[in-house]
C-alpha cells in the first residue's frame, strides 16, 4: 500500500472487512452532500447502495477513490486507514469505478480507451498498435463482452460505450469495484452478461459496490443493500430478506405505488401523427404507426431493434431514404431537431449529456433554450424575467434539486439533469414528445414523478412516443406497445394484450404462441 495511502492518526478497524466509512462528511456550495456518513462492504460480497438523486451515493464513492477532497470522517481497506489522493492512487489501491457518467475519449478506439496509459510500446515511446488490439480482444472476450477493439468509441452506440467503461474498469487488478448504475442503458440480456462478470469477479478476497436505481436486478445481484437519504445512513438490510417496497420506502421516506397499469386511449381519438414507411440506409425498414391524442405509444426491443433510430428519423436526427411524416394530416420534414420543435414535436435523447443539455450553462439557460425565439426574446432583447420564472416553475413541477436555477447544469446529479432537459419540452409545449429512455439514471422515487408527469401530460391531450429498455416500465406505462427487432416492426399490442413474453417473442424473433394478427398489425 503507498505511504501517502496511509493516515498514521487514525486507529485500525475490523481487517475481516474489506472496506469501511465512517462519519464521512462533504458539502459543495448551497449544498451538504454527505453528513455523518457509514457504510461497510464485506469480502466476496456485492453490496448494493440506494437513495434517490442526489442523496449522495456518487460523492461518496468519489471521495473514496479521490476524486473529491474529503472534509470529515474516515475510510478503511481491511482495516488499514485510507486517504486517497487522486484516482490513479485508488486504482493502484485496487479501487476500481465505473462512472455513471462515461469517462471515455470518443476519437480513440475501444482498445485505446482501455488501457489508455498503458499501453505496449516500442524500445523506444512509440505505441504497438496490433500489440495493444490483441490484449484489448484477449480481455472483451475473456469479459464476454460484444466490442470491437478498433472501433472508434464515439461511433458506438450507449450501451457499448458502457461496455468499454467496464472492460476498462476490470482491466485493472481490482479488489474493491465500484459500479455507478452500470445498467442504465443496458437491455436485459446485457444486463445478464453483467452479472455474470460480476459472479467471476467476486472471491473470498474481493467486493463489489452496485449503484443502481433497478430495483429487481438488485434482488438477482446484491447480497446486501445500504440506504442512504438526503446525505444521510438509513439502514443496511439482507437483501434476500428485505422487499423492494421496503427498500423504496427508506429511500423516500414514503409508500410507492408500483403497480399501477394504463388506462387504455379510446380507439375513437383523433390521429395525431402517422408514420408511414419510414426506412434509413443503415436500419429502418418500411417501420409504419399511428399514434393518437392522449396516448403513451411504447417502443419496445432489445438493443439494435431500431427503436432510438426511429425517434432520431422523425427529428432529422438521421437522414430517412423513404417514408412520410404527418402531423394532423400534414406532411412535415423537419432535417434537425430544431425544425421538428418548430412543427410541435419534441425529443428527449437517451444520451442527455451529447444531445440533451449545455453543460457548462445554467439550469435556466438549459429550460429556455429551445423556447428563445419564441417565448423569451423580442426585438432582440431577452426576456430574462420570463426565463427565470419559467425555469423555477419547472423546477419546483419537476422537484429538480439544485440550489439555484443558476446552478450550472454539469454540478447536478444524473437524474436531476434528466428532469432538467425534460423541463424544457414542456416549457416548449410541443403536441408530440418524444422520450427515449426518460428514466435512464433516474431513481425509483423520481421515477415514480416521471411516470405521474407522463401520464398527466397524456390527460392533457400531448401524445407521447416513450422508448425504454425496461419492459415493466413500458407494460407499466403504455396504452398501446409497438415491438421492433433488426429495424422493423414485429407488432403492436394494447396494454390489455401485452406481456413481457409476448413483448420477448417478437423482440427475439421467437413466433411460436403469438398470434398472426398480432405479428402483422402494425398500426
Amino acid at each position: 500500500m503507498p505511504v501517502s495511502a496511509i493516515d498514521p492518526t487514525v486507529g485500525q478497524h475490523d481487517p475481516n472487512l474489506l472496506l469501511q466509512a465512517e462519519g464521512v462528511t462533504k458539502s459543495f456550495p448551497g449544498v451538504k452532500a454527505l453528513s455523518g456518513m457509514r457504510l461497510d462492504l464485506r469480502k466476496g460480497e456485492v453490496l448494493a447502495l440506494v437513495g434517490e438523486n442526489g442523496a449522495g451515493k456518487s460523492t461518496l464513492m468519489k471521495l473514496l477513490t479521490g476524486i473529491y477532497a474529503m472534509e470529515e470522517g474516515q475510510f478503511w481497506l481491511e482495516g488499514k486507514p485510507l486517504s486517497v489522493k487522486n484516482p490513479k492512487e485508488a486504482q493502484e489501491l485496487g479501487l476500481a469505478i465505473i462512472h455513471q457518467e462515461f469517462n471515455l475519449m470518443p476519437d480513440l478506439t475501444v482498445a485505446q480507451n482501455i488501457f489508455i496509459g498503458r499501453e505496449p510500446l516500442t524500445g523506444g515511446f512509440f505505441t504497438k498498435p496490433k500489440a495493444l488490439e490483441a490484449k484489448a480482444k484477449e480481455l472483451v472476450d475473456r469479459l464476454g463482452l460484444r466490442l470491437d477493439p478498433r472501433a472508434k468509441v464515439g461511433s458506438l452506440t450507449v450501451a457499448k460505450q458502457q461496455m468499454v467503461e467496464i472492460a476498462k474498469a476490470l482491466s485493472y487488478n481490482a479488489r474493491v469495484l465500484i459500479m455507478d448504475e452500470p445498467t442504465a442503458a443496458l437491455n436485459e440480456a446485457e444486463v445478464e452478461t453483467l452479472h455474470d462478470l460480476i459472479r467471476r469477479f467476486i472471491t473470498p478476497e474481493t467486493g463489489v459496490v452496485y449503484i443502481s436505481h433497478r430495483m429487481p436486478e438488485l434482488k438477482r445481484i446484491a447480497d446486501r443493500v445500504t440506504v442512504i437519504r438526503d446525505g444521510e445512513y438509513i439502514d443496511t438490510l439482507n437483501m434476500a430478506e428485505a422487499t423492494i417496497e421496503q427498500v423504496i420506502s427508506r429511500m423516500v421516506g414514503r409508500a410507492i405505488d408500483t403497480g399501477a397499469r394504463p388506462v387504455n386511449v379510446r380507439s375513437d381519438r383523433p390521429v395525431l401523427m402517422t408514420v408511414e414507411n419510414l426506412s434509413t440506409k443503415e436500419l429502418l425498414s418500411d417501420v409504419s404507426f399511428e399514434l393518437r391524442e392522449g396516448e403513451i405509444l411504447g417502443f419496445a426491443g432489445l438493443m439494435g431493434a431500431g427503436r432510438t433510430e426511429v425517434a432520431r428519423a422523425i427529428v432529422g436526427a438521421d437522414p430517412r431514404t423513404s417514408g412520410t411524416i404527418r402531423l394532423r394530416g400534414r406532411v412535415v420534414n423537419p432535417h434537425n431537431a430544431a425544425d421538428a420543435a418548430k412543427v410541435g414535436i419534441g425529443y428527449l435523447s437517451e444520451d442527455r449529456k451529447r444531445y440533451g443539455l449545455m453543460l457548462g450553462q445554467s439550469v435556466a439557460s438549459n429550460i429556455a433554450i429551445s423556447s428563445l425565439a419564441d417565448k423569451f426574446s423580442s426585438g432582440g432583447f431577452i426576456k430574462e424575467k420570463e426565463i427565470a420564472k419559467a425555469a423555477s416553475e419547472q423546477r419546483g413541477n419537476l422537484r429538480i434539486k439544485t440550489p439555484s436555477i443558476a446552478q450550472i447544469a454539469k454540478n447536478l446529479s444524473g437524474g436531476n439533469q434528466q428532469k432538467v432537459v425534460i423541463g424544457r419540452w414542456l416549457v416548449k409545449d410541443c403536441d408530440v414528445l418524444i422520450f427515449d429512455e426518460p428514466t435512464r439514471g433516474i431513481d425509483v422515487g423520481a421515477k415514480e414523478e416521471i411516470y405521474h408527469l407522463l401520464n398527466r401530460l397524456a390527460a392533457e391531450g400531448k401524445s407521447i412516443i416513450m422508448i425504454s429498455s425496461e419492459l415493466p416500465e413500458v407494460l407499466r406505462l403504455s396504452h398501446r406497445i409497438v415491438v421492433m427487432s433488426e429495424g422493423r416492426v414485429t407488432g403492436t399490442f394494447t396494454a390489455e394484450e401485452a406481456t413481457q413474453e409476448l413483448i420477448m417473442a417478437l423482440a427475439t424473433h421467437q413466433d411460436a404462441d403469438v398470434p398472426a394478427a398480432d405479428q402483422e398489425d402494425h398500426r
